[in-house]
């Protein structure tokens, strides 16, 4: 019996062994419209498994721009190699929110001199973490990246305090980040519930011609994933309501 329990111990730990060696998918990029293309980066999560990323890369003539850098450094620099490899320049980045999931190659890029751009409040909630700052930043509801052509809007909290998207309106194609949702409301440690659905409702109103909406997370859709969020939001607030203690209930 000994043995046998000696020999299951030695497989679960090579088990583990292997697991945790098993290495990540590469990183992704793929076309979805003219000069506009979607990388997907991978990262394994306590509590979460494998989970999938998205950004965005936009062409402008020569010039490229990066919405949300993948989900580490490593793969930022991937991306940047990409880019150049076919002959662009990478002129400046965003993050969305300060999540490592927007915002983990922001270090890669400060090295390699490339422009990094964040909200003042994304800026001051990825110091108050201890990581490298965006090198620029802007503390306005709307800010031009590249005038006319990339628009970052706050819409309010959701996801996050933070959390901004980007619009193109030339394509009129709508990058919602981890604000817009598909299947649930994901990670809510740094949500704000109850102001959610408002700022939902505000994308909804502003983005109503979006031909494409690109979430943080899952397939890239059209203009109903705003609804979809909506909807998400108001039963996330709800939920939370009813589990909130009543004002009369004792401390037991």
């Amino acid at each position: 019996m000994r043995n046998i329990s000696v020999l299951s111990l030695l497989l679960l730990i090579i088990t583990n062994i292997c697991f945790a060696d098993e290495s990540l998918p590469d990183l992704k990029v793929e076309k979805i419209e003219d000069s506009i293309y979607l990388h997907t980066s991978f990262e394994k999560i306590a509590g979460w498994g494998l989970v999938a990323s998205n950004g965005l890369v936009v062409l402008d003539n020569n010039d490229a721009y990066i919405i949300d850098t993948p989900i580490s450094p490593q793969d930022t620099e991937v991306l940047v190699k990409w880019i150049r490899e076919r002959g662009f320049i990478v002129k400046g980045s965003i993050s969305t929110h300060f999540h490592d999931d927007s915002a983990a190659g922001t270090s890669y890029l400060n090295s390699v001199s490339i422009p990094t751009h964040a909200s003042k409040l994304t800026n001051e909630l990825i110091h108050k973490d201890g990581r490298e700052q965006a090198k620029y930043s802007f503390d306005s509801t709307s800010y031009w990246l590249v005038k006319d052509k990339i628009e970052v809007f706050y819409p309010g909290a959701g996801h996050t305090r933070d959390n901004v998207v980007v619009w193109m309106p030339n394509k009129k194609i709508l990058f919602g980040g981890c604000f817009v949702k598909s299947k649930s409301l994901g990670y809510l440690g740094d949500a704000v519930l109850e102001s959610w659905p408002a700022s939902a409702e505000k994308l909804i109103s502003r983005y109503r011609a979006a031909r494409l909406v690109v979430p943080g997370h899952g397939k890239v859709g059209d203009v109903s994933l705003l609804t979809k969020t909506l909807n998400l939001a108001l039963e996330g607030v709800a939920s939370n309501k009813s589990i909130q203690p009543s004002a009369n209930a004792s401390a037991d």
